[in-house]
């Protein structure tokens, strides 16, 4: 994993957490990507030893349970993961309407009508960056950068389950009814979290998801 490609780097900082855990401090959710990309390779490949978990967030990538920590550590820090490639997940489609009640400001952000937002939200692929706020929220990269939005400046005290929403460069599905600040845009009908399935969350860091527009 060296060379002089241009497509490779180092990683970031590496600390040491506790006793059996490192993290790993990044620039942001691409070079996110490609470390933990990397790092499932390597522990399915067996080099990293015992590893119970890889936990990726927006700048960092968690590795907690690892049996021999200076051993991975030092691997880390000579690691050079490809950032233009990683390894690609299932793909899940996500069928849409596009009645959310910010539909219109985020088209007015954008500076186009609320057909053309619908179809600038479905054209790109989706990856699962991260998971977080609550269980089965996944983190979505895959808007181009011009189209990041601000957070409401109010959050609604309820967002019904389903919804599907934008907040700075993320998109994201509430799995349940929860509070939140992200702009609505739509709703989707497609239980994301189910306790008595197996996995629980249909998201999952690498997961591939497509949006696809549909009538009410």
């Amino acid at each position: 994993m060296t060379g002089s490609d241009e497509s490779v780097r180092p990683v970031g900082e590496v600390r040491r957490v506790g006793e059996g855990a490192l993290l790993v401090e990044l620039p942001g959710t691409a070079e996110v990507a490609a470390l933990y990309g990397w790092l499932r390779e390597q522990r399915e490949a067996g080099v990293l030893g015992e590893v119970e978990e890889l936990v990726p967030a927006a700048r960092t990538v968690l590795l907690d349970g690892v049996a021999d920590v200076d051993a991975v550590a030092r691997l880390l820090r000579t690691a050079r993961p490809a950032t233009a490639e990683t390894a690609r997940g299932p793909l899940l489609e996500v069928p849409t309407v596009y009645d959310g009640a910010d539909l219109a400001e985020v088209a007015a952000l954008w500076g186009v009508s609320a057909e053309a937002a619908v179809r600038i939200h479905t054209e790109p692929e989706y990856t699962v960056a991260f998971c977080g706020f609550a269980p089965g929220f996944g983190y979505l990269t895959g808007l181009p950068a011009r189209y990041d939005v601000p957070r409401r400046a109010t959050p609604r005290s309820s967002v019904p389950a389903g919804s599907v929403a934008l907040a700075g460069p993320y998109t994201g599905v509430y799995p349940r009814s929860s509070p939140g600040g992200w702009q609505l845009i739509g709703r989707t009908a497609l239980p994301l979290w189910d306790t008595d399935r197996e996995p629980p969350a249909l998201l999952a860091p690498g997961v591939r998801v497509r949006f696809t527009a549909r009538r009410a």
